[in-house]
Order: C-alpha cells, then sequence, then structure tokens
C-alpha cells in the first residue's frame, strides 16, 4: 500500500479540470408521471472518460442548487455531480411564503408520501443516468456507472443512509451503491418498528458532522447524530466532527445561522474529506485510503475537528 504522505492534498480552491453545469427534468412514467428536476456538474478535458457518479441528495426545504462548493470542487477533480430536487421536501416548502422559510418549514407538516417519494427519487435517477449523460453535450458515454458514491445533507443524509441499507418503512437499499458520505447523518425515528435499524447498513459509510450540528427543527443536539457511527454496520465507517461546525455548512448556505470563524476552513475540510473518501472507494486509490485512514487526515485537520476510523464490528 502507498505511503501516508503520497495522496497529495489538492488546493481546495483550486481543481485541475474546467466544470461545466446542466439541468434538466425527468419523468417518472411509474410513479405517475413524478418529475425530478436536476442539476449536473461534470469536468471537461480531452481524454476524460469513465467517470465516477456522486449524487447529492438535498436536505428539507433544499434544492438541486445546493452544496455548490463541493459539487464544482469534485467535478473538477474528475467526478460526475448530480444534484436532485425532491419535489415535496424541497424550497417549494417555503418560497413565496411570508415569514423566514425555517420557521415555514417548522410549520409545514410533511406527508409520508413525500418521504417515501423523495427514497424512490434515488434508484430512479440512478435508472436515469444513461438518459441524463446524452442529455449533456459531451457527456454520453462518459460516466462508469459501476462506481456510484451516494451523499446527502441532513434529510439528504437521512435518504443516502436507506440507499445504503438503513432500515426504514420508506425506502431500500440499491446495490448499485459503492459508498455514501452522509453529512449531518440522521437518526432513526423509526425505532419501534425497526429496533436495531443501522444494522441493515451495508456500504463503506463517511459521517460527517459538527460540534454546533443540532437539528434545525428538532432541536437536539449532534450528540444524537453519533449513535447512526457507533452503531452502524457497515464494513467501513469513517467520522468527522468539526470543531464548532454547524449545520448549514455542510450545504454552503445559512439559513438562520450567521458566519463564524472557522466556516471557510471548515468547507476546505469538507472539500479534501471527501475527495479523499471518493478517490477511496471509487477510484480504488490506495495513496488515498493510507492518508485518510492512518494518521495523515487527522493530522492534516490540526484542531479543525476530530477523525475516527472504524470497521464494522463481528459478533
Amino acid at each position: 500500500m502507498s505511503s501516508v504522505s503520497s495522496w497529495l492534498v489538492p488546493d481546495p480552491d483550486r481543481a485541475p479540470h474546467r466544470v461545466l453545469i446542466g439541468r434538466g427534468d425527468l419523468v417518472d412514467s411509474g410513479r405517475d408521471g413524478r418529475v425530478v428536476p436536476y442539476k449536473i456538474y461534470f469536468p471537461v478535458a480531452h481524454g476524460l472518460s469513465h467517470l465516477p457518479v456522486v449524487i447529492w441528495s438535498h436536505g428539507l426545504g433544499g434544492s438541486a442548487d445546493g452544496a455548490a462548493y463541493l459539487a464544482r470542487f469534485l467535478a473538477g477533480h474528475g467526478y460526475v455531480v448530480v444534484h436532485p430536487t425532491h419535489a415535496g421536501t424541497d424550497s417549494s416548502l417555503w418560497e413565496g411564503k411570508p415569514g423566514h422559510p425555517w420557521d415555514v418549514i417548522r410549520a409545514t407538516p410533511i406527508p409520508e408520501s413525500a418521504t417515501r417519494a423523495r427514497a424512490g427519487d434515488i434508484p430512479f435517477l440512478i435508472d436515469s443516468l444513461e438518459v441524463i449523460a446524452r442529455e449533456q453535450d459531451g457527456m454520453d458515454g462518459k460516466m462508469d456507472l459501476t462506481r456510484i458514491g451516494m451523499s446527502g445533507h441532513s434529510f439528504g443524509a437521512w435518504t443516502s443512509q436507506v440507499v445504503a441499507g438503513q432500515r426504514s418503512a420508506f425506502g431500500r437499499p440499491d446495490p448499485r451503491i459503492t459508498a455514501v458520505i452522509a453529512y449531518s447523518m440522521m437518526p432513526s425515528d423509526e425505532i419501534s418498528a425497526f429496533p436495531d435499524p443501522y444494522a441493515g447498513l451495508c456500504k463503506p459509510t463517511f459521517f460527517m458532522t459538527g460540534t454546533q450540528d443540532d437539528s434545525p427543527t428538532a432541536g437536539w443536539g449532534y450528540e444524537r447524530r453519533l449513535e447512526v457511527f457507533e452503531r452502524s454496520a457497515a464494513p467501513e465507517n469513517h467520522l468527522l466532527v468539526l470543531e464548532g461546525g454547524d449545520h448549514m455548512v455542510f450545504a454552503g448556505s445559512r439559513g438562520q445561522l450567521g458566519s463564524y470563524a472557522a466556516m471557510n476552513r471548515h468547507k476546505d475540510v469538507i472539500r479534501i474529506a471527501a475527495l479523499a473518501f471518493w478517490d477511496m472507494y471509487l477510484k480504488q486509490d490506495d495513496a488515498a485510503r493510507a492518508w485518510l485512514t492512518a494518521g495523515g487526515f487527522a493530522g492534516w485537520l490540526d484542531g479543525a475537528g476530530r477523525y475516527a476510523f472504524r470497521e464494522a464490528v463481528v459478533s
């Protein structure tokens, strides 16, 4: 295996490839014509092909436009990044309505059908990746559909956890997913139906949170998020806790939250951690694995947060 120092940590503000952005709408005839808008980021350079795909699912009240800082960075390093918008749990909950968006969202009941539809958007999106590629100039045939990463923030983290095997009445695992990043991972609220919901997690997963990552709707503290990492049965589990990091830093927007001194540093950490993880699992980069898991990343954090890695506990 390559040495810890052999994975070269890139400049978080630069990338080797130019990035193009496209948009479109997918129509799922199998779900009463449900429309799934998407935004795609992809690199442009001579000879690029067999590009791994990363899907990003937005949080409650978000949209495909979230986490652009992260999507551009990953695409610039050789990934196709696809962001769907989940109708019913998206920004239409608050757009054009009086009051602050978070207050409006808190006061809006989310029907079970919207939760189920969100989870169903992911397998449909994966089914449609070749269609998406044909719709973007220069992308046809460039995606490697054997290397698909799933990720998401908050409600999008829940979505990611479910397609990675977390037991839920609202969705099922998708075997086409290679690995997962759950930003602001979500503890299960289906414990009564599934007493050990995380035992089903079956994909390598990176859980990211921060010490100020409280739930903006339920009010509990970030410590509750840690149970997902601690009880996960995924074969390999990574944890990043940003010191002072809050809920919205992962999405790149602020909501009701003001800026804080370490915000830009935290966004850089998120970029680098995500790239190393995807290089490790989607590009099978041994140097990235060594840097991430054997001390390089933990040392590079230099007080910005703490990192832990563990393999699944075999009972």
